[in-house]
C-alpha cells in the first residue's frame, strides 16, 4: 500500500481519499500496525480450548443442606439427549421502536408550528426519533420557502449530515444540474426531505421513523404552502401519496397530496442517487422534469 502510494501523483491521492471518505471511511490505518493473522490464530486458539462449566445455585435456607449441582445423566444407548434451551445473544444494533408518546408529541410539537422557523425549532426540540442521537446535525431545508415549487427527498447522507443542508452531495450535485435545464435553481425552488437526521450508514428509514417525522413534513407542506410538489424516489412518493406502488411505476404521473382539505399537485420522479447509480435511468427524470417545465408555465400564464 505504501509503494502504491508512493508511485501516485499527488492529484491521484486525493482522489484516492476522496472516494474512501464517500465510502464512509473515518480513518486510514490504525495508531500501531496490527498483525490481523496472529489475531485469527489467537482467536482460533481460544475457542479450541474447553470452556470450564460454572453451576450458579441460590444459598441454601437456614437448616437445609446446600444441593449438589449433578451432571446430567447420559442418555441410554438408542435413546437421544433432551434438548436444551439455547439463549439467543443480544443484538447490537436492534431499533428501539418508541411508545405511542412519542408519536403523539410528534403531532402536537408539529401542530403547534404557526411557521417554517417554529417549525424547525419544533424539530430541533424533538427527542423522539433514534435518529437525531447519532447524526450530527438537524438537515433542514435550503431554497426559497415561497417558491412555487417544493422537492421532497428521502433522508440526508453524509455530506448534508456534515453541512447541515440537503442535497449537497453528489446527488445533490446532480439534482441542481437538472433544476437548471428547466431554468430553476435554489432561488426558485424549495428543498427538503421526509427525514431530517442521517440514518447510520445511509440505510433506508425505518416505518416507525418515517411515522414519527411525517407530521414534520406534512406541517412543512401546509407552512410553505408550494403549487407543486416533487417526489423524489420511493418513500417520499409512497410516503406522502398514499401509495405501495413502486417508484417506476409512478414517475412522471401527476397526482394529488392531500394535507388535510389541501390537495397540491404533485409529480413523483426518480431520486438523484438513483440515477448515480443507473445512468441510463436518467431519460426519464429528464421526461419528468420537462412536464414540471410545462406545468410551471402553465402557472405563469394563468
Amino acid at each position: 500500500m505504501a509503494n502504491m502510494a508512493a508511485e501516485m501523483d499527488k492529484a491521484e491521492q486525493a482522489a484516492l481519499l476522496h472516494f474512501y471518505a464517500e465510502s464512509g471511511m473515518a480513518e486510514l490505518c490504525e495508531d500501531a500496525p496490527i498483525d490481523r493473522f496472529q489475531q485469527s490464530a489467537e482467536i482460533l486458539q481460544s475457542r479450541a480450548k474447553p470452556q470450564p462449566q460454572q453451576n450458579v445455585t441460590a444459598p441454601a435456607a437456614a437448616g437445609q443442606s446446600a444441593p449438589v449441582n449433578k451432571p446430567s445423566p447420559l442418555p441410554a444407548k438408542g435413546q437421544k439427549a433432551a434438548a436444551q434451551p439455547i439463549t439467543p445473544a443480544p443484538q447490537a444494533s436492534q431499533l428501539t421502536i418508541p411508545g405511542e408518546a412519542a408519536f403523539e408529541d410528534a403531532r402536537a410539537l408539529a401542530a403547534s408550528a404557526n411557521s417554517i422557523v417554529e417549525l424547525r425549532a419544533a424539530l430541533d426540540g424533538f427527542t423522539g426519533c433514534n435518529l437525531r442521537h447519532s447524526a450530527k446535525t438537524l438537515v433542514f431545508a435550503d431554497g426559497n420557502p415561497e417558491a412555487d415549487v417544493m422537492f421532497i427527498g428521502e433522508a440526508p447522507g453524509r455530506e448534508e449530515d456534515l453541512q447541515g443542508t440537503p442535497f449537497v452531495g453528489r446527488a445533490g450535485q446532480l439534482l441542481d444540474r437538472m433544476l437548471a435545464a428547466i431554468g430553476l435553481d435554489r432561488e426558485t425552488a424549495y428543498i427538503t426531505n421526509i427525514i431530517p437526521w442521517r440514518p447510520p450508514g445511509n440505510r433506508t428509514p425505518a416505518a416507525h421513523e418515517i411515522e414519527l417525522c411525517r407530521p414534520f413534513i406534512e406541517r412543512h407542506i401546509a407552512l410553505a404552502k408550494p403549487k407543486i410538489l416533487v417526489m423524489l424516489g420511493n418513500i417520499a412518493s409512497k410516503s406522502l401519496l398514499d401509495t405501495d406502488k413502486g417508484i417506476l411505476s409512478l414517475r412522471g404521473t401527476w397526482m394529488d397530496c392531500t394535507i388535510g382539505e389541501t390537495k397540491t399537485p404533485a409529480i413523483p420522479t426518480l431520486h438523484p442517487a438513483y440515477l448515480l447509480r443507473n445512468p441510463a435511468q436518467k431519460r426519464l427524470a429528464w421526461s419528468d422534469f420537462l412536464s414540471l417545465q410545462d406545468r410551471l408555465e402553465q402557472l405563469k400564464s394563468d
